[in-house]
């Protein structure tokens, strides 16, 4: 071959000038792009059980469950299933209807039972694989509720801690004093130990149901039985509004109360915590009075013996305390293992 007819082969002919052409499409690989999803802000909550008891709130109920469907609304529209149940404690007024009326699952008892009673009934009946607790006075403002669901991501329940809570002023000083006792206990600061704004898991939640009281120190018990089963334990600062519904919590007649509750927080949680200081203290008391009889009049006195006999029990029973508590939490896992 001739170097023109070369040159003539190599030669391409000259294109006219014109807009750029368009990229090819690409070519199809057999696997169909997977579509775009928004990321979810949230994996693990997603199936929702409210539960709220109820005693006589006829006033309150309807303006609580209109509330709490508009706060939770944006995150059934990401996919989230709520349902509702409202256990109406004996009430004499139109709660269970007005509830009903209002979308809520109604569980009735047919009298009073007590509001502990009432939060047990609603957790069995849950059918969500995550509780939120809140009375159905209003005092608990339900546009809290996704806050409360968000740190239930990391945490196995979440506690709404009142800035102000609410009663009379001799109600808010035990609250503040069983708040100061139970953080000396446990070793953590806990800013309300009272407050029945809570959300946790339910398989969690139903292990400690046994331990919890019919009345109202439920959320007492319920939150030292998770620090003392060493599960994670969240609290979110909330405000505190009562909207109509009047309190069930009699000062008065609940005072003794308040010392069964302080003495359960030290059986419950860390009886050694509480009975060995106390012995200590006595038997402390018990020496000084020793070298002061021993020191004026030369004697071992019967008082002496008195504290130090005193001393040794409060130290025994501290022990009994210590191995009760330690059977009971045996038991919850127990019976947690076998599910």
């Amino acid at each position: 071959m001739d170097p023109t007819s070369r040159s003539s082969l190599s030669a391409e002919p000259s294109r006219p000038a014109g807009p750029p052409l368009a990229p090819a499409p690409a070519r199809p690989t057999g696997k169909a792009a997977p579509p775009e999803r928004a990321p979810a802000r949230r994996s693990r909550v997603r199936r929702v059980s409210v539960v709220l008891p109820a005693c006589d709130e006829e006033a309150a109920i309807p303006g609580v469950l209109a509330r709490l469907a508009a706060s939770l609304a944006p995150l059934r529209e990401e996919g989230y299933w709520f349902e509702t149940i409202v256990v109406d404690d004996g009430s004499r007024d139109r709660t269970a209807q007005l509830a009903a009326e209002g979308g809520a699952r109604v569980l009735r008892h047919p009298r009073r039972l007590g509001n502990g009673a009432a939060v047990k009934r609603g957790a069995r009946e849950a059918d969500g694989e995550f509780l939120l607790f809140l009375d159905a006075d209003g005092q608990h403002p339900p546009e809290e509720a996704p806050r409360l669901l968000e740190l239930l991501e990391t945490h196995d329940l979440v506690v709404g801690a009142r800035r102000r809570p609410g009663g009379s002023w001799t109600r808010r000083l035990g609250n503040a004093a069983l708040n100061l006792f139970a953080s000396a206990v446990t070793g953590r600061s806990i800013p309300d130990l009272t407050s029945g704004y809570r959300a946790a898991r339910t398989e969690a939640f139903r292990r400690f149901l046994y331990l919890l009281p019919n009345e109202f120190s439920y959320p007492t018990t319920s939150t030292l039985a998770f620090l003392r089963a060493g599960l994670s334990v969240a609290f979110v600062r909330i405000e505190s509004a009562r909207d109509g519904g009047a309190s069930h919590v009699r000062p008065l007649a609940d005072g003794g109360k308040f010392l069964l509750i302080l003495l359960k927080v030290a059986t419950v949680f860390a009886p050694l915590r509480v009975f060995v200081p106390m012995s200590a203290a006595i038997a402390a008391g018990g020496l000084a009075n020793y070298l002061h009889t021993y020191w004026t009049q030369g004697r071992f006195t019967n008082m002496s013996v008195l504290m130090f006999t005193l001393a040794a029990i409060m130290l025994a029973l501290g022990l009994i305390s210590e191995q009760i508590a330690a059977l009971r939490f045996e038991r919850s896992e127990a019976a947690d293992e076998r599910r």
